[in-house]
């Protein structure tokens, strides 16, 4: 049974944590400072931050104030909480070692002999952020906190919190040859967190914007690989096409050097600043081209795949969590353009839960879970808790507006 640690950010009972804490988990138990115990269902993750929300049925609980990442200053003090080796509510302290980190953990391209070890930022092997040798678009966006303050396996999702008492990190990886602390963790900036939060809880996934390019960091070996100047900046390798990038202007051969007026020196500098931005958002980069700095306003688009496309021992909870998705209500307008009554639409599906085994898509709209109307998560709760022979019915329409009716056999 794996442990991690979370974050209650309301008193209603949602819960910050990592993708990596609770992804494939079918069921998740939170045991608090109090040592009160409940079950979790996932509101909805996102692997390109590794940051996963989930929520508990509570009421007045102990909320954390949130901090100000973009304030934190390096080598001011902090303390790391969290669980680490099932160690309740351990506090350590450190200070801020560097702001801004890559380090090469976040959206790989499947497939690699070392994926399953890079999945785990506690796979016991030393993260370094290397160029690579071709063009590879990622869209994990790493802009880590970095801090010496003892983190361990266990304390992933946990709080790195400043000497006021305010959350400004999710702890979620760190360096090692051995897979335990050895002076350098890292933490995910809550002013990234918030807005990937504020997405899950509003809209079930994350809405996030792209400049659709392909680029590698410069230094000044990659310079004269490429046989120019600039040994700072991201080379901008390809532009992909209807991208707002393209739009705007930008070219293969660019040099990235300032986003919002400030200097780019690394990946983190362009890509934490992006992710904090919606679809339709603008933003402002400057680019070295035939040795003159020009100036674009690029407005972001989403990304092309995120727009596409028993009675059971198990607890309601538990059984949320197997159906491996996220959802949103139809909204009046939506109902009425579907001609249906009922409906909540799948905002996100995750590897190895029931929809994915359906093969159903983003985008799909649920009507009824055994014939019981669905018009809101509460109504997937109260589905899923009145199952009697394990049997699954899951009625709709897919991403195309056609009508489904799916059976599921539940696995005890």
């Amino acid at each position: 049974m794996a442990s991690g640690s979370g974050v209650i950010i309301s008193p209603d009972g949602y819960i910050v944590t990592n993708n990596h804490v609770v992804a494939k988990a079918d069921k998740i138990e939170i045991t608090l400072n109090d040592h009160r115990q409940f079950k979790a269902k996932v509101i909805g993750t996102d692997p390109n931050t590794d940051l996963a929300l989930i929520k508990i049925e509570g009421s007045n609980l102990p909320v954390i104030k949130m901090g100000n990442s973009d304030d934190v200053r390096v080598g001011e003090w902090v303390l790391a909480v969290g669980n680490p080796f099932n160690l309740t509510s351990t506090v350590t302290a450190g200070i801020v070692s560097a702001k801004g980190r890559g380090i090469g953990i976040l959206g790989r391209s499947e497939g690699g002999e070392d994926d399953e070890q890079n999945a785990n930022p506690f796979g016991g092997r030393m993260r370094r952020q290397a160029q690579p040798e071709q063009a590879r678009v990622s869209k994990g966006i790493e802009s880590f906190i970095q801090t010496d303050a003892a983190i361990n396996p266990g304390n992933s999702g946990g709080a790195l919190v400043n000497t006021a008492g305010e959350l400004i990190g999710i702890n979620s990886a760190i360096a090692s040859h051995t897979g335990s602390y050895e002076g350098y963790g890292f933490a995910i900036p809550m002013n990234l967190a918030r807005k990937v939060l504020n997405d899950i809880q509003k809209y079930g996934a994350v809405k996030r914007g792209y400049i659709g390019v392909s680029f590698r960091e410069l230094n000044p070996d990659a310079a004269e690989q490429l046989n120019i100047k600039a040994n700072s900046g991201l080379y901008v390798n390809e532009v992909l096409k209807g991208s707002g990038g393209e739009q705007a202007g930008l070219l293969k051969g660019d040099v990235i050097s300032k986003v919002e007026g400030k200097p780019v020196f690394e990946s983190s500098d362009l890509q934490e600043r992006v992710g904090r931005l919606q679809p339709g958002d603008k933003i402002k980069v400057s680019v070295l081209r035939d040795g003159a700095e020009k100036n674009f306003t690029i407005t972001l688009k989403a990304d092309a795949e995120e727009v596409r496309a028993a009675p059971s021992t198990k607890s309601t909870a538990e059984l949320y969590n197997k159906l491996g998705a996220s959802f949103t209500p139809l909204t009046t307008t939506e109902k009425a353009q579907l001609r249906v009554n009922s409906g909540v639409k799948v905002t996100q599906i995750r590897p190895g839960g029931m929809f994915a085994d359906l093969e159903m898509s983003v985008g799909s709209v649920i009507t009824s879970i055994n014939r019981q109307p669905i018009n809101s998560i509460q109504d997937v709760d109260k589905a899923m808790s009145s199952i009697r022979d394990g049997q699954i019915l899951i009625s709709g329409r897919d991403a195309d507006g056609v009508a489904f009716n799916n059976r599921f056999q539940l696995t005890r």
